[in-house]
Formats: structure tokens, sequence, C-alpha cells
């Protein structure tokens, strides 16, 4: 239980500093974790590594950006950590499909990346009556 918490910690403090210079390294240590074990242990829960999870959160915003302001991509590509406006076109395109530009068309197709949040769902362990019952040989017929 202890893990899941820590992960749902590791998510809010990604979530407060998108717009800061961090990796899975300044989270681990935010933790008091090993950067291998919370590399590890963020992948195998989540799905993907917290710096995947850090670059969707960023593009996401980044065309939430792009499609409701007035915002030139070059200087939403420096506030989402791109040193470049090539870098973030290239990422953008990979992940949305389209060119940031693009993306300031109204219409634009864009993909959602939300927040995650832990929560844990029991299920099961409840009784249910069953029986097995035995049917005779059915003959089916088809045309392949």
């Amino acid at each position: 239980m202890e893990t899941i918490t820590d992960l749902q910690q590791a998510i809010d403090y990604i979530e407060d500093h998108l717009l800061e210079p961090i990796n899975y390294v300044t989270i681990a240590k935010q933790l008091n974790y090993s950067c291998f074990h919370f590399h590890r242990t963020f992948g195998m829960l989540i799905g993907i590594s917290a710096n995947e999870y850090i670059k969707n959160r960023r593009l996401f915003l980044a065309a939430n950006e792009l499609s409701s302001t007035n915002a030139k991509v070059i200087d939403v590509a420096l506030k989402y950590g791109y040193e470049t406006p090539e870098s973030f076109t290239k990422a953008f395109k990979r992940f949305h499909g389209i060119t940031p530009s693009q993306s300031k068309k109204k219409g634009a197709p864009l993909k959602l990346f939300a927040p995650l949040k832990i929560t844990i769902q029991l299920k099961g362990g409840s009784t249910m009556d069953y029986r097995i019952e035995e049917k005779e040989a059915v003959s089916l017929i088809g045309i392949t």
C-alpha cells in the first residue's frame, strides 16, 4: 500500500513541477527511492516510464495552450522544456499526429493525456451458486 501512496505522491510532484526541468532521478530523490527502484516500479505499475509520462503531459498541455491562445510555437516549445522548435515539432507530431502550427486551427484533432489518479478497486470475494451440466453434442454446418 505504501508503494501506491508513493507513486501518487510522485505523480502529484510531477504535476506541480511540469514547467521545471524534472526527470525520474529528481522524483526518486523526492521520495527517497533509488533511481533504479523508482524507475522500475513506476514503469511496472503505470505502464510507461516517468520520463514518458512527463513528456506526454507536457505535450498535451502545449497543444492545449497552442489551440486556445495566440502563443507562438517557439514560446510554447521553450516553456515546456524543449531547446529548439524543431525538437518540439518532432515530438509534438509524433504524439499528436499533426504539427504545432496545425494545432492552432479550429477543430484540429489532438490527443488527450490527463493526469493519473491512482485508485484501488477490489473485485470478487463474493459467493456465487453454480452447477455444471452436460449437454448432448450439436452438429454445425457452415459455409466458408
